[in-house]
């Protein structure tokens, strides 16, 4: 895909969104000048990707960061078998790919669009050039890469230690909480990414989505879940 950007020219295409109020612009103008920024918004480029579009791709090459202007997106890992987990999920406004930043330009997981997304790819050579002339730049940006991974590695700890019961409850809550901020939300995950999520079958999903909707804890119909009961599925997660 990287090879597919250094031949497409920003400049001749057209902008998707403003960056006046983008929070990328927001954060980034608080340590460079003006300047430097203009010559950055002057070579990223402004793409759309439809749901279930990849955006970054697990071992490939890339010389872009993200930045996620509008949509939900999902974090990939297949392993060598071909078992695919999802390591986290985040919505808009969001900075991506920061592996490739610190790291290697080898992708080590697949972005997904889970909804349609729009994008504002950055070119990392340029950016690091910036970062490195600002070390309040440079530490802000590792502060916002790191914290994606901390979501990551949390979840991974999380179901390592708990029952499916609590799995799920766990995801369920994530996304009321840091998704859809809402208990009331549609679904933009099918069940077996649900599985993927929560480390477990999509047979779980199902039956326990079942339970929990039989028991008045959850009302699930079709995508449409409505929790009841945080309260008690608070405790379904502390317990596992």
């Amino acid at each position: 895909m990287s090879k597919l950007f250094l031949m497409i020219e920003p400049l001749l295409r057209p902008r998707l969104f403003s960056c006046d109020t983008c929070l990328f612009k927001i954060i980034t103008c608080q340590f460079i000048k003006q300047s430097e920024f203009d010559e950055l918004q002057q070579r990223s480029s402004q793409l759309k990707f439809k749901k279930g579009e990849y955006i970054l791709k697990q071992g490939a090459t890339t010389t872009h960061l993200v930045f996620l202007q509008q949509g939900i997106i999902k974090f990939n890992l297949e392993d060598e078998s071909g078992k695919n987990s999802i390591l986290t999920i985040t919505k808009a406004p969001s900075l991506i790919g920061g592996a490739n930043v610190f790291y290697e330009s080898i992708n080590m997981f697949s972005v997904v669009a889970v909804e349609d997304c729009a994008c504002c790819l950055i070119e990392i050579p340029l950016l690091m050039e910036i970062a490195l002339g600002n070390t309040q730049y440079f530490m802000k940006l590792l502060e916002i890469i790191t914290g994606m991974f901390k979501t990551s590695i949390l979840n991974f700890i999380s179901l390592a230690h708990k029952q499916v019961n609590g799995r799920i409850a766990d995801v369920i809550l994530y996304l009321a909480g840091s998704i859809y901020q809402s208990h009331s939300f549609t679904l933009s995950l099918s069940r077996k990414e649900l599985a993927e999520f929560a480390g477990c079958s999509t047979e779980n999903v199902i039956h326990t989505l079942s339970r929990f909707h039989r028991e008045g804890i959850l009302t699930v119909s079709s995508k449409k879940i409505i929790i009841n009961d945080p309260e008690r599925l608070q405790k379904i997660s502390r317990i596992g």
